[in-house]
């Protein structure tokens, strides 16, 4: 009877154990899933920028990104990319700032190789598209540009909006001083 007890109690134990560890583990989530970029690109030609910007849209789904420029032009899809550093810090004005670099490859059949490299800060992203076919450069271009929505409403802390009333409700009186 009593080693019932305990064989019942250990392998509760032991259950409680591994379910806590595999709750610890659980993968973070991506944080540019679902994200769209609008861009401006300037294609760099001889170390100047062409005076023509190019549209493009970004979009981040699922640790991988689709350009609709690339895939028009040069017909890539969906590519892998990596965040190498994910940090978020504090700028002079007191708000918390998260920082992504973002590296991406893709090789396709006819050797050509497209090499992108993207820092966003907050709703902002920067960075390049380098094009190469068979080890030399093809194209390169410079890009930068917002999230789409555009950036968001910044919060008054010194004068906060009134209580917001219901419909069908009287506004409130102004206060006399």
């Amino acid at each position: 009877m009593n080693f019932k007890v305990l064989t019942k109690a250990y392998f509760l134990l032991t259950l409680s154990v591994f379910s806590i560890g595999a709750i610890a583990q659980t993968k973070e989530k991506d944080p540019l899933h679902k994200r769209i970029f609008n861009l401006s690109l300037s294609e760099v030609k001889d170390g100047a920028p062409q005076k023509k910007l190019l549209k493009d849209e970004l979009e981040f789904k699922n640790g991988k990104l689709f350009s609709t420029l690339l895939n028009e032009k040069f017909a890539y899809k969906w590519i892998k990319y990596r965040i190498e550093k994910d940090s978020i810090y504090t700028d002079s004005t007191d708000t918390e700032v998260r920082y992504l670099d973002i590296q991406a490859t893709a090789t396709d059949e006819s050797n050509q190789t497209i090499m992108i490299s993207l820092i966003t800060i907050e709703w902002d992203i920067e960075g390049t598209y380098k094009i190469t076919k068979n080890d030399k450069m093809k194209k390169y271009f410079d890009v930068v540009g917002r999230e789409k929505g555009g950036k968001p409403p910044k919060k008054d802390k010194k004068n906060p909006p009134e209580k917001m009333r219901l419909e069908g409700e009287e506004p409130s009186p102004p206060k006399k001083e």
